[in-house]
């Protein structure tokens, strides 16, 4: 046994070749500047969206025929768009906060639906209580 064996022994770490280091370099980046690249196009995405529920669905508000019905269409649609715009955020920072408040947005864009059963409604706002106590309490905060 020689000096190097008994170091990873004690550390449980060997030294990596040339090759596995260049792969690990370039196969890590070529991962970001993937996930940088979703990010973007998440984003874009987002923009879009934003503009179209600003130019087609707010000035229907002001129209008396269906006001309620139009109105949880844009909330559906806004929460549509948080969900995306913090997707892009979870694949930028991969933070756990991030994946929270994604599945945040989830459940309460499933509890404006129309459609919603009243123990959907429940097991939602319980969820949903429960994810922000997770949030607020037990995940570090980041500083912005």
């Amino acid at each position: 046994m020689n000096a190097t064996d008994s170091k990873e022994r004690a550390t449980g770490e060997h030294e990596h070749t040339k090759i596995e280091q260049l792969f690990d370099v370039y196969i890590s980046n070529g991962i970001h500047v993937f996930l940088s690249l979703l990010a973007a196009l998440v984003f874009v995405a987002a923009v879009i969206a934003t503009f179209d529920v600003i130019v087609r669905d707010f000035p229907k508000l002001w129209h008396p025929a269906n006001e309620y019905d139009v109105l949880h269409t844009v909330l559906q649609k806004v929460l549509l768009v948080a969900i995306t715009a913090e997707l892009g955020l979870l694949l930028l920072y991969h933070r756990t906060t991030a994946a929270v408040e994604v599945v945040i947005f989830v459940i309460a864009r499933r509890l404006v639906a129309a459609e919603i059963t009243g123990l959907d409604l429940l097991l939602g706002a319980v969820a949903l209580a429960g994810l922000i106590v997770i949030r607020f309490y037990y995940l570090p905060r980041v500083s912005e």
